[in-house]
């Protein structure tokens, strides 16, 4: 615990002194003030993004589960990725890198959606120059494309982030760009098991760098789906002790009526 909470210590420290904080949802590039207060010193500041953009750290933050669950992701998507497929928000590491491959390899296409530019532009130059990835600024809770354009999205721990509202919006969104009998992927923190140590020890942290998160100690992922008759099947799957939760939904199939 004291090597992880130490790392990302540093990590604000490294970055210098946040900005005040914001009061309003959004300023006037369109940047929510949640991740203007909270998140400067992991994904807005040009020298966070070089201290996280190295992938041992990645895993050493999710306590080495990484690539145990960005490939339980890529697994519930397939080999191949055909037609469109939609990442919701950038991720450091290698993930996307790998879904591109998985793109290319089936003629499809990969959008990635985030609302800060210098997050996409870290992403151009992960990928190679053909990859077949559109990189679109928008916020995640108004995508701006039309219903039903994907066939399948992603959304990997971005959901711990926003609060409750945004949340909310964010997976409305993404229900609704996503096709009948499409595929959606969500990875994010649950509530570890009463005998899991960092049930204890990891609450104190998260509660002060990442004061969002701990809403999915309270309530479960699928829990922060839209209601009604958009969901077809849903499963749910925990790792690391229930630290970390996967949802898979089946988007329902378009009604006869």
């Amino acid at each position: 615990m004291s090597v992880m909470s130490g790392r990302l210590e540093e990590a604000r420290a490294a970055v210098g002194p946040g900005a005040a904080p914001v009061h309003q949802m959004r300023d006037s590039a369109g940047v929510p003030h949640y991740l203007k207060t909270y998140y400067w010193w992991a994904y807005i500041h040009p020298k966070a993004v070089a201290f996280f953009e190295r992938q041992w750290l990645v895993n050493l933050i999710l306590w080495g589960n990484y690539a145990r669950l960005r490939d339980a992701a890529l697994a519930e998507l397939g080999e191949r990725l055909p037609g469109r497929s939609l990442q919701v928000a950038c991720v450091y590491g290698d993930l996307t890198c790998l879904l591109s491959e998985r793109a290319a390899a089936a003629g499809g296409t990969l959008d990635v959606v985030d609302v800060l530019p210098i997050q996409l532009d870290n992403l151009q130059r992960k990928l190679p120059s053909d990859a077949p990835v559109h990189r679109l600024h928008c916020d995640s809770t108004r995508l701006g494309v039309p219903d039903a354009r994907y066939d399948r999205a992603l959304v990997f721990f971005l959901l711990h982030e926003q609060p409750g509202p945004d949340r909310e919006r964010t997976l409305a969104e993404v229900v609704r760009v996503v096709k009948p009998g499409g595929t959606i992927v969500i990875v994010d923190y649950g509530l570890p098991r009463w005998w899991h140590p960092l049930r204890y020890l990891w609450r104190p942290l998260l509660a002060r760098l990442e004061p969002f998160a701990l809403d999915l100690w309270r309530r479960e992922l699928a829990d922060w789906l839209p209601a009604g008759r958009q969901i077809g099947q849903l499963r749910k799957a925990s790792f690391f002790g229930g630290l970390y939760r996967k949802v898979v939904v089946t988007r329902a199939a378009e009604s006869c009526e």
